[in-house]
């Protein structure tokens, strides 16, 4: 056998144990699977309760004819997979624990590489922080997003037309069984959601990271070039091996802040802040909430997707796809952030052109000038909060109004359509109990409704605050990921009806304005403190007495860091 694969300390030599393990992989496999060829694991989210990745199958069906072809040998291991829009209570809740056995079957099974099959929201954030941590040769497989459905003859963007439908049916202005005809029309085709969602930001960010093939991002889910880029990937990620190109390579300082440089130009989700910060938490690489406001904020945005746009992803990639994307702002990257193909990321974008210059703007034409990621900070937030100026109301970034409190998810529910509210345009929804601990596991409730009667009013859009997150998909001028969030002690926690906030995002302010002494002596309401309550037992115990907060995060307090690959002791 030929020295150096991990997978030997399995599989070489005439003893007992390496008998053992031998034995029980032949089921199939032929006898040169165990000549010294690297062993590929293929961890495969595909579910049919994830509708997202349900077609990933087959694409590691292509994945492992690429590995067979370069000499490896190709193995499925299904991973915990999350379906965002079916898993409860959220699918934040779960994120570290998909990571955390994916890392843990990485380490524990004789494998020298490991192709990452991702598509819905969290799949490919969770799969990346447990590549990270055991640090061996891996390559991301974005699944890919549907293909354009439409309603009435009018473009439907996934989960962004849900909301904006569900507004209209509140406010009046559309029948409900109009809106439920337009169900079926939404999804198209497999795939994850159409718009500038977690899912195709989380996709995208991922080849900006230099995780994946380079072009292959954004590829629609039924677009047969996806499965021509599996099989190409497969035959990469024996590659890696031989190399022994890991992560931890690839994944420097340079290539986060050009994750976050690709964030602004693409109106990506704000989810993608607390993903890229756990993925480099693991990996040791510094990057903070403050990275996100310095590098990201001057950023134009250059792409005209919904949320913050009019285009889907299946226009995107025609339109020339994220390469044509990045060229337009390469002044701005680090020529040094590596791929996976041993090249920089740049060295990739000479021949990357737009085709549609509505879809991707130039960058002297932009959708808008300035559209990363804004940082807020203030009595009402001394960790952080994060505002997204692209899907917000130009008018409302600098706003003062009245706060209107609600203590929970349940409670927003029961008094929004209240005819009684004591509610304005001008007044400050705030939600609070939806952090990571108080949910627990922070959901993405931040963009919560309009009062009905402000709907009717013709509203359709005001200041909100909330500790939890919001969907990629969703829009409006909301202030999120307030830390430390209430259940942690913030001063979120002590807001009361009638109290005056102060939005600035210009200055980066968020404040609450009363006096700091009286701050001081509030208390919690009970109705607040009834929310948090505590689980007693399983995961989500574990998870309430370890995660951390939103600016760092959110990954559990003994998940940071790398521990490597090795396995110091046989089982036999």
């Amino acid at each position: 056998m030929m020295p150096g694969l991990r997978s030997d300390q399995w599989y070489a030599g005439d003893g007992r144990d390496p008998y053992i393990h031998r034995a029980w992989m032949r089921r199939g496999l032929p006898n040169h699977a165990f000549d010294g060829r690297p062993h590929i694991a293929i961890a495969n989210t595909a579910s049919d309760l994830t509708p997202c990745n349900m077609h990933l199958d087959e694409v590691a069906a292509s994945v492992k004819q690429g590995i067979w072809e370069a000499g490896g040998v190709p193995l499925n291991l299904p991973v915990v997979s999350l379906g965002e829009t079916q898993v409860r209570p959220t699918a934040m809740l779960w994120r570290n624990m998909a990571a955390m056995a994916a890392e843990e079957m990485f380490r524990a099974n004789p494998i020298d590489g490991v192709v990452l099959l991702g598509g819905c929201d969290k799949t490919i954030p969770a799969l990346l922080m447990a590549a990270a941590s055991v640090d061996l040769p891996a390559v991301v497989i974005p699944g890919g997003p549907m293909l354009t459905g439409t309603f009435r003859g009018v473009p439907m963007g996934c989960g962004t037309s849900t909301y904006a439908l569900a507004e209209e049916v509140r406010a009046g202005a559309m029948d409900r069984a109009e809106f439920l005809r337009s169900e079926s029309a939404m999804i198209r085709s497999k795939g994850h959601c159409n718009t500038m969602g977690t899912a195709s930001t989380m996709g995208l960010l991922a080849e900006v990271l230099g995780t994946t093939l380079p072009g292959v991002a954004g590829t629609p889910a039924p677009d047969s070039r996806l499965l021509e880029a599996s099989h190409e990937t497969g035959r990469l990620a024996v590659e890696l091996v031989h190399a022994d190109r890991r992560p931890s390579v690839i994944l420097s300082r340079g290539s986060f802040l050009n994750a976050i440089v690709a964030l602004a130009a693409i109106g990506g989700s704000t989810n993608a802040v607390v993903h890229l910060l756990a993925i480099a938490g693991r990996l040791g690489v510094e990057l903070t909430l403050d990275d996100f406001d310095r590098t990201g904020s001057g950023v134009p945005l250059l792409v005209d997707l919904l949320p913050a746009g009019r285009f889907l992803m299946d226009d995107l990639y025609r339109a020339g796809g994220l390469l044509a994307v990045l060229r337009e702002v390469r002044d701005l990257l680090d020529p040094t952030a590596l791929t996976v193909t041993g090249r920089p990321l740049v060295d990739y974008l000479d021949d990357a052109q737009v085709w549609d210059r509505e879809v991707i703007r130039v960058r002297d034409e932009p959708l808008q000038p300035e559209a990363g990621i804004a940082v807020l900070r203030g009595n009402l937030a001394p960790l952080g909060a994060v505002i997204k100026p692209a899907a917000a109301t130009p008018e409302l970034l600098r706003h003062r109004g009245r706060a209107v409190v609600f203590e929970s998810v349940e409670d927003l529910h029961a008094r929004i359509d209240d005819p009684d509210l004591d509610v304005d345009a001008d007044c400050v929804l705030v939600l609070r109990g939806c952090g990571p601990r108080g949910y627990p596991g922070m959901p993405e409730v931040s963009n919560m409704p309009l009062p009905t009667k402000l709907l009717e009013q013709g509203v359709r859009d005001m200041v909100r605050v909330c500790d939890g997150r919001m969907s990629g998909t969703a829009f409006g001028t909301v202030v999120l990921h307030v830390a430390p969030e209430a259940a942690a002690g913030g001063a979120l926690a002590l807001v009361r009806d009638g109290d005056m906030i102060e939005l600035d995002v210009p200055a980066r302010r968020l404040v609450l304005e009363v006096p700091d002494d009286e701050l001081a002596a509030r208390e919690p309401s009970p109705a607040a403190v009834a929310a948090y309550a505590a689980p007693t037992r399983g995961w989500e115990r574990l998870y309430i007495d370890h995660v951390q907060q939103a600016d760092t995060g959110v990954d559990l307090d003994f998940l940071v860091g790398s521990t490597g690959s090795a396995v110091g002791r046989e089982s036999h």
